[in-house]
């Protein structure tokens, strides 16, 4: 094999294992999808100080494929629950409180995943240093990007993980420089464990969750869990109106007629089927997980989405408020809460931007004359009832319907009409004292379950053992930190780099969705703008590099003035080229930056290796979006560019295209 095709391929494996890691342990770890951002930020130490290993006498690369089968194997024979309770944050699921606290468990996952990460990464380093360092990165970067378009393909047909297992064994067995039968055992016990867990028959797995479907012995009722947690219930209508009369006051509050009705979160279809038997002439029944939607096609004991009148979209909500220009009778928000977050880089769930502010006035202008809007679901906490309520209040003006029913859950139904008297209410809401702190929330804060704009007290706690963790596991694993002293300005670029790719996949999600394909096409673009800026860097001579820093700040500037939802009144096409242009052209230019810094490093992997820790370290900080908003990052990666800036500034003077020996050394 050739060394620039090893090269690929070993960072094809590296990025593929991190994926599947972030969204394996996810699903057999209960509740760690709501922080499946700890797994990235082990991803990243790991990676990092796996570079910095690149010259250690031991290599530890052969011994990636035992690690990754211990951590498979401890995930499936000891099942670990996270213990998410407390009312700072809400998180949908389980009332009970079960498991270890959070502070305690993700701490030892965040260290377990940065060790298997590291063997991986240590085997890419390893190769890395054998050319000069742009060159290397640029292999890196292309193998990178196959396996986001690798993990993305096995996405596309809802693959079972004994695929991923195959992926990932068939490339170690081509990596690895000698195949012992320690490794051989390991690789068939990953395969043999994953594939298990893969013929298990009420198993199966969507884009975005392993899904379980159970169905009672009489066939009128189907359970169905994700990642675990109950989530979903298919039953025949009666049997609905006689546990759940609730679900049904959205159509007994208003008098309209339904010529058409807009379900989101039409999951497995049983709200679709009160909306057939209340009259509806047409519904476009909108479900993000196609996995879902077809188990409610194949299994509901109501067929409806067998029905003519039902036009199914699977796609995110506000993206199709966003495209569609239909006018409906009622609008319903159906259960919408998902048990997962965007991607393992942000703490944005799936549903965030559903319950903004401006996603409220979006519904509001597609309801007809006479029209009506409503929601309902076990909330949890009053002040989660007033928000909600306090939100249609401010797009509607006036006060919504709510009926709740009390209980640990909370059941609650919002409905509020286009105008004031087109809803029959006998309770309309009246804002409390606590509502006041419950401001609504907005796109650039769209943290809609987290009580106070504040860091949780447990995310201060974990993140701390996180970084202290960190320190620890660099200094045994891989040498003496002060070996990166050197390498300051590359830290501060992979802190600012993390916060700025964190703000662009937001931003997209936001403009275009929060599906799966939308957060694979973000990441495919990001690792394209870095393999484009390379390709630039060694072909162009830029005789001023600190000019790049002034065009970086300056697009900065331009992203943090336009508001996060203004590209929303454009037209798809339009809104996509300014997208792209908005947030891909800084991500461009930063990529410049690094790369005159890196074309001149005399340790490629310990500089890269810096530029991942600080990767990690970004990550951590994205947690002040909780605080500011995801607008105000854009300051935080501008400050961190200046700090760059000033520690890297003997090296701009160095011309762009010259090349030093990388150094030989060795670290223990």
């Amino acid at each position: 094999m050739s060394p620039r095709l090893r090269l690929i391929l070993l960072s094809f494996l590296m990025l593929f294992v991190e994926l599947a890691l972030i969204r394996w342990t996810g699903s057999n770890i209960v509740y760690l999808s709501y922080f499946s951002n700890f797994v990235l930020l082990g991803s990243f130490l790991g990676i990092g100080v796996g570079f910095l290993r690149a010259r250690a006498r031991i290599n530890l690369f052969p011994y990636a494929p035992v690690a990754l089968a211990m951590l498979v194997g401890f995930a499936l024979i000891l099942p670990v629950e996270i213990d998410r309770s407390g009312d700072e944050l809400i998180y949908f699921g389980t009332f009970q409180a079960t498991g270890l606290p959070p502070w305690l468990t993700l701490p030892i996952i965040f260290v377990a995943v940065a060790g298997v990460m590291a063997m991986i990464a240590e085997g890419v380093a390893r190769q890395f240093v054998e050319f000069e360092p742009l060159e290397a990165y640029r292999l890196d970067i292309a193998g990178s990007l196959l396996g986001i378009i690798g993990f993305a393909g096995i996405s596309f047909l809802w693959a079972p993980p004994v695929l991923w297992g195959l992926v990932t064994a068939v490339l170690f067995l081509v990596l690895l420089p000698v195949r012992r039968p320690l490794q051989l055992v390991a690789l068939i016990g990953l395969v043999f464990m994953l594939g298990r867990e893969s013929m298990i028959p009420a198993w199966s797995w969507s884009p975005y969750y392993k899904v379980t479907a159970v169905t009672a012995d009489d066939g009128d009722l189907t359970r169905i869990d994700v990642n675990g947690i109950p989530h979903q219930a298919m039953t025949t209508i009666h049997g609905r109106r006689e546990r759940e009369p609730i679900y049904f006051l959205p159509y007994e509050r208003t008098d309209t007629g339904l010529a058409n009705v807009l379900i989101v979160g039409a999951g497995t279809g049983t709200d679709v089927a009160i909306a057939l038997d209340r009259g509806a002439q047409h519904v476009d029944a909108v479900e993000i997980d196609p996995r879902l939607q077809q188990l409610g096609a194949q299994r509901h004991p109501e067929r409806p989405y067998d029905d003519p009148r039902v036009e199914v979209h699977i796609d995110d909500g506000r993206a199709f408020l966003q495209r569609t220009d239909r006018q409906y009778d009622l609008i319903l928000f159906a259960l919408p809460d998902s048990l997962t977050l965007v991607s393992g880089q942000s703490a944005l769930r799936l549903e965030s931007y559903l319950f903004t502010i401006e996603a409220m006035e979006a519904a509001r202008s597609h309801l007809a004359p006479g029209g009506a809007f409503a929601m309902y679901n076990f909330y949890r906490e009053v002040w989660l009832i007033d928000r909600l309520a306090g939100t249609l209040e401010a797009a509607y003006g006036h006060a919504p319907c709510v009926d709740s029913v009390g209980g640990v859950g909370r059941l609650a139904v919002l409905t509020v009409g286009l105008d004031a008297g087109t809803v029959d209410c006998p309770s309309e809401w009246v804002a409390s004292d606590a509502a006041a702190a419950a401001s609504p929330a907005t796109d650039d804060y769209p943290f809609l379950y987290l009580q106070e704009r504040e860091i949780p007290g447990f995310y201060f706690l974990t993140l701390g053992l996180i970084l202290l963790a960190s320190v620890a596991f660099t200094r045994w694993a891989s040498g003496p930190l002060g070996q990166m002293r050197g390498y300051a300005d590359l830290f501060f670029m992979g802190v600012a780099f993390l916060l700025l790719e964190t703000k662009a996949v937001v931003q997209f999600a936001l403009l275009f969705g929060t599906t799966w394909f939308v957060n694979a096409l973000v990441f495919a673009g990001v690792l394209a703008s870095v393999l484009a800026a390379i390709e630039v860097a060694r072909r162009v001579r830029i005789r001023r590099p600190e000019l790049l820093y002034v065009a970086l700040l300056v697009v900065l500037a331009v992203a943090w003035l336009i508001p996060s939802d203004a590209l929303l009144q454009l037209d798809p096409t339009p809104r996509f080229v300014g997208a792209v242009a908005l947030w891909f052209t800084p991500i461009f230019i930063a990529n410049l930056v690094f790369a005159h810094r890196f074309t001149n490093v005399e340790q490629s992997n310990v500089a890269f290796g810096a530029n991942l820790l600080g990767a990690m370290v970004g990550g951590v900080l994205e947690y002040v979006a909780l605080v500011t908003g995801y607008q105000a990052l854009i300051l935080v990666v501008g400050a961190l560019y200046g700090l760059a800036f000033l520690t890297g500034r003997a090296h701009l003077r160095i011309p762009f295209g010259s090349t030093r020996g990388v150094a030989v050394g060795t670290t223990d």
